[in-house]
């Protein structure tokens, strides 16, 4: 094969004409001679001194761990495409017909992905008062605390003590860019902190109520470790906090009641505050119901509401789809 060689300290400089001139051949390693570099190429080219040699052809890695795992043919239509990552862990909702290929599917997803280190399968449906699932560990380590980075933060949490889904990244942006300076905001059901944390880098201060003692407890550390001083953790009944706070934006991610804390939101929320508020709908009827219910607790409180923004966040189950209301109350 022919190639370029040339200083290395050369080197990036010519990389880079190469790459410009289309041919540097990418499918080999540059080769290494002493103090020179050896740059593999399609064809000659004038402008350089040009060698022939033997290149190393460049180790192709797997795009997806089902190009690797090994699992019964018939099965692998069945193999998840995606699965959530949350720090360097990793966890995959697998049909009962792969549950026995756990340990094979654990190890592709170790083998492709780098930077996990332990992965675990989806052991049954998120519930309780504290919202968590059971969890199968798979492969890597046996440990369920990792350290997630998003958004520029950075948040400690325990996946089998604690609910959180970082498929919600975008919205929690989304939100954030909504949120202005001097708010008071009031974030009903915080977990470890992914709104609160985020928020409390541009707003005034932060409510951050939770029931669950282990996500308080994260919450705290995260704070300290996210230097956010303006947040107040509370460990409690939402029910019971609600009618203490007066917040100019409201956080309502309990999708799947959060119906039922409507009257509590709209008491903590000013004239002219802000709800951001999440529910879990069907595709034929993504917003009406869940409007319908927001508008009879207004009247109730003898309030008014103004829908300033309907979305769908993401899919959630077959037609079923987590969506965002943001709505003003007067």
């Amino acid at each position: 094969m022919f190639g370029v060689k040339v200083h290395k300290l050369e080197g990036e400089k010519v990389r880079r004409k190469l790459i410009e001139l289309g041919i540097l051949d990418k499918e080999h390693k540059v080769k290494r001679d002493g103090e020179f570099l050896i740059f593999p190429v399609k064809e000659k080219v004038e402008g350089f001194e040009i060698v022939e040699t033997e290149f190393e052809l460049v180790e192709k890695r797997p795009h997806s761990y089902r190009e690797v795992v090994n699992v019964p043919e018939h099965l692998k239509l069945l193999l998840p495409s995606s699965f959530d990552i949350i720090g360097d862990i990793a966890v995959i909702e697998l049909p009962k017909e792969l549950m026995q290929y756990g340990n094979q599917i654990g190890e592709a997803i170790l083998k492709v992905h780098k930077h996990i280190k332990a992965v675990f399968a989806k052991g049954s449906a998120v519930s309780g008062e504290f919202r968590v699932r059971e969890l199968i560990h798979l492969a890597g380590e046996e440990r369920t605390e990792t350290l997630h980075k998003e958004n520029g933060i950075k948040l400690r949490l325990d996946i089998a003590k604690v609910y959180f889904s970082p498929r919600l990244a975008t919205e929690r942006m989304r939100v954030f860019k909504k949120a202005k300076e001097g708010e008071i905001v009031f974030d009903m059901f915080a977990g470890v902190g992914p709104y609160s944390i985020l928020l409390a880098k541009k707003v005034r201060l932060v409510f951050a109520c939770d029931i669950n003692p282990w996500a308080i407890k994260y919450l705290e550390e995260n704070k300290r470790l996210n230097k956010t001083p303006n947040i107040i953790p509370i460990l409690g009944d939402v029910r019971k906090v609600a009618e203490q706070i007066k917040a100019d934006r409201v956080i309502m991610n309990l999708p799947k009641f959060a119906h039922e804390f409507l009257r509590e939101a709209m008491l903590s929320v000013k004239s002219g505050g802000i709800i951001h508020y999440y529910g879990f709908s069907h595709e034929d009827n993504l917003f009406d119901e869940h409007e319908e219910k927001i508008k009879t607790v207004a009247r109730e409180l003898g309030k008014s509401v103004e829908f300033l923004e309907r979305r769908k966040v993401r899919p959630y189950a077959p037609y079923q789809y987590n969506i965002a209301i943001d709505f003003r109350v007067f």
